[in-house]
């Protein structure tokens, strides 16, 4: 299986708001950023996509993501492939017995087919809101 993840969040924007004639309104104006991650990891052989939506990136996300997948796969054994990001590496991951994790070469996302997964995603939620 290919995993990857991907960063999906809102960004608040100013909007106009009313006021008398003549006057120009002071308004505390506050970007705020709210952030979801969605752990997702296909398998080429048969098209099992696995997914799972989590508040944050971690080790110990990572291993969350990884106990799921090896419990909607107890019957086989997992080679699962993924970039080398800092949460991969951490020595705090918990890496199920049914699995194994195979590492692409650094900054090499074009060989992972699962980051195509994110660009589809956004494809279409872009022709829904436009």
């Amino acid at each position: 299986m290919f995993q990857d993840e991907g960063r999906f969040g809102l960004l608040g924007t100013p909007r106009r708001c009313w006021a008398p004639r003549g006057t120009r309104p002071v308004v505390g104006a506050r970007l705020e950023r709210k952030y979801l991650y969605a752990f997702s990891a296909v398998s080429p052989h048969d098209g099992v996509l696995d997914s799972l939506v989590l508040p944050w990136v971690s080790a110990e996300t990572m291993s969350l993501f990884l106990a799921e997948v090896a419990q909607r796969h107890a019957r086989e054994f997992i080679v699962m492939v993924m970039d080398q990001a800092g949460w991969h590496l951490a020595g705090e991951l918990l890496v199920p017995e049914n699995m194994r994790l195979l590492f692409l070469p650094p900054y090499s996302p074009e060989l992972n087919p699962a980051e195509h997964l994110w660009e589809a995603l956004r494809e279409q939620c872009e022709a829904v809101a436009g």
